[in-house]
């Protein structure tokens, strides 16, 4: 998967930025007050893509 279309998909779901870091960006769900990194590789493994989602919980893409 793509990094552009995971953070999309993140920010679909009510996901927000909070900082960035040199090697990761992370993402908070506010709502359900959950944070998690996304690296910063042009391409995202799946798995690793479902993990986040379900850290920030949210519907995997």
């Amino acid at each position: 998967m793509k990094r552009k279309d995971l953070i999309s998909h993140l920010e679909k779901n009510g996901c927000t930025l909070l900082r960035e870091g040199s090697n990761h960006t992370i993402y908070v769900n506010r709502k359900a007050s959950k944070a998690s990194s996304v690296p910063r590789h042009r391409k995202i493994n799946e798995f690793l893509a479902m993990k986040i989602c379900k850290d920030l919980e949210i519907t995997v893409p």
